[in-house]
């Protein structure tokens, strides 16, 4: 089991080097959208994840429980058939947080999510969907913990902060 600690921002504008980061190809179906019980294939990897609502989490916080499982090919396209509404399929690139993610005072303070940011640990998730979806690019970035979350300073190519709303999760996303 893991907890899943995000926040979540829309993205009108891609960034100009965008080529340089790497990326993953990814598609997913839903069984289930409450709780989220999905299916992916990211580039050729398989598994199944289930994600939890934060109901566990104390008030404020935005962490939820997720668990992967693996799949092999077969049971990922047997599974994906079975999926209900949309199939979401984005790129996803792989871009290093922003250096002015946190402030100076906070990084010295906390030595461990100092030494994530400069080896590059923590990244911006930027997901650029496809069909049905074309035009929508949200930004994602997974903290060790919430206070690191709370702590954030978000990109400046980062329009709102939409963390915790459904509209722009996947699962949502999968059943309009």
């Amino acid at each position: 089991m893991g907890l899943e600690i995000e926040r979540k921002f829309t993205v009108t504008e891609l960034p100009q080097d965008l080529d340089n980061y790497p990326f993953h190809i990814i598609e997913q179906g839903y069984l289930n959208v409450r709780p989220a019980i999905r299916v992916r294939r990211e580039d050729d990897i398989y598994y199944m994840t289930y994600k939890g609502d934060n109901t566990l989490a104390k008030a404020g916080e935005i962490g939820k429980i997720e668990y992967n499982m693996p799949l092999d090919k077969a049971s990922y396209d047997h599974m994906v058939e079975k999926a209900d509404g949309n199939m979401i399929r984005k790129k996803r690139y792989l871009i290093p947080l922003n250096e002015d993610g946190f402030s100076t005072e906070y990084l010295s303070d906390h030595p461990d999510i100092h030494k994530k940011v400069k080896e590059k640990d923590i990244k911006i998730e930027l997901d650029v969907f496809e069909a049905p979806f074309d035009g929508t690019i949200i930004a994602e970035v997974e903290f060790p913990d919430e206070e690191s979350a709370a702590a954030y300073k978000p990109a400046s190519w980062f329009v709102e902060d939409v963390t915790g709303q459904k509209e722009y999760s996947n699962a949502y996303m999968s059943a309009m």
